[in-house]
């Protein structure tokens, strides 16, 4: 198995991944390893596909409330302003959404006043393990989201 996503939803199945914070109908909510955006979150698709055309519509439909749904788990858990939602897939080709939390001035020394994409990050701060909660943080960070998830569903 060379896919990182079904490599996650067999650790997630196997109760070995500790980032795990919720199964829905269609994926699995995971939050990011590295936390420069506190509650960057990850919403992975339970079916092996590449674009979301791949999936029937009405698992389709499903999947993208859900999506939805977390996104808004995330705000309510971690104060967001704002969410950037990004599903690229060219690395892992396994459908997966990227949500992050986003609030004024939080690239403010990186251009544009702060207001540009995450990936404006430089790539040496963003994936730090300086970035990376303890676990502790994790678990709390966890149960913040889980309880806003909960709620919405």
């Amino acid at each position: 198995m060379n896919c990182t996503m079904c490599k996650v939803i067999e650790q997630i199945k196997n109760d070995e991944n500790p980032w795990f914070v919720k199964e829905l109908e269609t994926g699995y909510v995971i939050l990011g390893f590295n936390q420069h955006f506190y509650g960057y979150s990850l919403f992975i698709c339970k079916q092996h596909v590449r674009e979301i055309f791949d999936l029937d519509v009405e698992f389709r439909t499903k999947y993208l409330l859900e999506m939805s749904i977390v996104a808004e788990a995330v705000k309510n858990a971690f104060g967001a302003e704002k969410i950037n939602y990004e599903c690229l897939g060219n690395g892992d080709i396994h459908l997966h959404w990227h949500i992050f939390p986003r609030k004024s001035g939080d690239l403010l020394e990186y251009g544009d006043n702060g207001k540009g994409p995450v990936w404006w990050l430089p790539r040496e701060i963003m994936w730090s393990d300086d970035n990376k909660p303890n676990s502790k943080e994790l678990e709390e960070m966890k149960t913040k989201l889980l309880i806003e998830i909960e709620r919405l569903l």
